[in-house]
């Protein structure tokens, strides 16, 4: 059952699990070519941040039709945040610290809990 009170298929709500995961990986698209916009002075960069936000905030908002608010919004911002921290890590030269990968390590069980408690 939706959050709103309808029935939601198992077709539906697989979805729109699709659909929330493609939406984080724009997030990370977004927030990355935000980093390499430099402050949003490099237009290509900046066009992108502005496409990809859009389509992720446009498929979130569609995911949030099927799934819980409690479930989608957390789930949307971890994958960003582990994405994000990847990209950091791999494309821009960030530490990978014991204590930095612990961190990211809990958000990803935070992730699989909210899936698995969605059932």
């Amino acid at each position: 059952m939706s959050p709103l009170g309808y029935i939601v298929s198992e077709k539906e709500a697989l979805m729109a699990w699709i659909l929330l995961t493609i939406s984080g990986g724009l997030e990370v698209v977004w927030a990355s070519a935000l980093k390499a916009s430099d402050g949003f002075s490099k237009p290509f960069y900046s066009v992108i941040v502005a496409i990809a936000a859009f389509a992720s905030f446009w498929l979130l908002a569609y995911a949030m039709k099927s799934l819980p608010l409690g479930t989608t919004y957390p789930v949307w911002v971890g994958i960003g945040a582990v994405g994000t921290f990847i990209v950091g890590v791999t494309m821009f030269g960030e530490t990978a610290s014991p204590l930095r990968l612990a961190s990211v390590a809990l958000i990803v069980i935070g992730i699989a809990g909210l899936k698995l408690a969605e059932g």
